[in-house]
């Protein structure tokens, strides 16, 4: 099969950019709920005072490095993003890596230190929080289908599954100090993550395009925000079977993708240029796309794409 070169235009899906920006005035007054995309699977999820993060992943090495180098957070670059975001002025609660995989939790501990937040997840996670040096009381070793209080936010993890290949799987067994090679981030414990806020909005974050079969039965969320890296290389039917088993499973209204952006690029600031998808060597969006559409015509839910930095209320119409 010949290699396809290059990479999706996402000016073929400008239509689909279509979040509204939610007033920052809003979030001084505490008056709103928000979600703020910041590549990959990292979203900050907050009501104004109080927050939640998944993954926190900033430093985003180079192919080069993650290939043949070591990789190590960048302190510089975090400290610039949470500042860009507006972190320091939220009470974050906690810092929630999807699994454990480099392009996830890298950072994460690090995030979680500055932030002065819990590093939540499995067992793996806990690697890269006592590799990173943090209190064992701000680690947090979840329990597969048990919901945690933080603060305003109950969160649940749900076993889910990395979307095939898995390049680095099995468990992380000891502290992870880096600089270190990729291969020492392992998959870990994948989650699908349920959030309810006080003000009863829900929303389901699977930031891997991988499922556990009928594992959210019995779960609803009002919006999905579903990782789609790797998707598009994938059957049509298991494309399908992976709609089935997030968005159908929850009844979600409205479905938001992340993980579709180049992450061996740096994360552009505002006025530095825009996110690029990955190309198609590594994914192939279109497909995807061509899938998703589809489905989410026949079954009436709102499809988007988010805008890096922009903060956006996806719980309101329009």
């Amino acid at each position: 099969m010949r290699l396809k070169l290059g990479r999706p235009d996402l000016a073929d899906y400008s239509a689909y950019f279509d979040l509204g920006a939610a007033a920052q005035t809003e979030r001084a007054g505490g008056s709103s709920l928000g979600v703020t995309f910041m590549g990959v699977s990292t979203l900050l999820i907050d009501d104004g005072q109080s927050a939640v993060l998944t993954d926190g992943f900033f430093t985003r090495p180079s192919l080069g490095k993650v290939l043949l180098g070591r990789i190590a957070p960048d302190e510089q670059v975090i400290d610039a993003c949470l500042a860009r975001c507006g972190a320091g002025h939220l009470q974050v609660e906690a810092v929630l890596p999807v699994h454990s995989h480099y392009d996830h939790g890298l950072d994460s501990a690090v995030v979680a230190r500055r932030l002065g937040s819990a590093l939540v997840g499995g067992g793996s996670t806990a690697q890269l929080g006592m590799g990173a040096g943090l209190p064992d009381a701000q680690i947090v070793i979840a329990s597969e289908g048990a919901s945690q209080e933080f603060g305003p936010w109950r969160i649940t993890l749900i076993e889910a599954d990395h979307c095939p290949p898995d390049r680095y799987p099995g468990e992380i067994t000891s502290a992870v100090r880096p600089p270190v090679r990729t291969s020492a981030y392992r998959c870990g414990e994948a989650w699908s993550i349920l959030l309810q806020h006080a003000s009863g909005a829900t929303a389901l974050i699977q930031g891997s395009a991988g499922f556990v079969p009928s594992a959210l039965s019995g779960q609803s969320a009002q919006v999905a925000y579903l990782g789609v890296g790797q998707l598009g290389l994938m059957e049509t039917d298991y494309i399908e079977s992976y709609w089935e088993e997030t968005v159908v499973r929850v009844s979600a209204e409205r479905v938001i993708l992340i993980h579709w952006d180049d992450f061996f690029k740096p994360l552009p600031m505002p006025g530095e240029g825009s996110l690029r998808a990955l190309p198609y060597a590594g994914d192939d969006l279109d497909v995807t796309m061509s899938v998703f559409a589809r489905l989410a015509q026949r079954d009436g839910v709102r499809l988007s794409f988010p805008k890096l930095w922009e903060r956006h209320n996806p719980w309101q119409g329009g």
